[in-house]
């Protein structure tokens, strides 16, 4: 499978992630919300600039990391143990303190020729794809998140 991931603009994390300072990226929420345990070492992700229609950048999936049922306490040590590849601001680690956790290493960052997606209205700050084509103008295809079920 391959991601588009969003990057949050405020924080410049797209920026982050091309001049390497940041390597890693993490989702959260209360329980096991996309990406969390639907991601793999070995895939390709795609990255969007929230606010704009490029998709410009990729990356491969070095490592993944998924928790559960994290305590406070653990939520804490988790984001600052990997705090030197995630390059979190305070406010984003206020926004990922969530009990389900999910990081993502990678490497072998890249800058593409630009995609243009075609934002639909029922997607997510994350999208789980066959091919980035999927989402792109001119070949998008109507996005139903049959790729964002877990594999039995």
């Amino acid at each position: 499978m391959i991601h588009l991931v969003y990057c949050d603009d405020k924080e410049k994390v797209l920026e982050k992630i091309l001049s390497g300072e940041k390597t890693m990226i993490v989702r959260g929420a209360a329980g096991r919300k996309i990406p969390h345990s639907r991601v793999f070492e070995g895939e390709t992700l795609y990255f969007l600039k929230k606010g704009t229609r490029d998709i410009a950048t990729k990356a491969h999936v070095k490592s993944v990391q998924n928790f559960v049922k994290l305590s406070d306490e653990e939520i804490t040590s988790t984001l600052e143990k990997n705090q030197e590849q995630l390059a979190l601001s305070d406010k984003q680690k206020a926004r990922w303190h969530k009990k389900c956790l999910c990081l993502i290493a990678f490497d072998t960052v890249e800058s593409i020729s630009p995609l243009e997606f075609e934002h639909q209205g029922n997607m997510d700050d994350w999208l789980i794809l066959e091919k980035i084509d999927d989402v792109v103008v001119g070949t998008s295809v109507p996005y139903d998140y049959k790729n964002a079920k877990f594999k039995v």
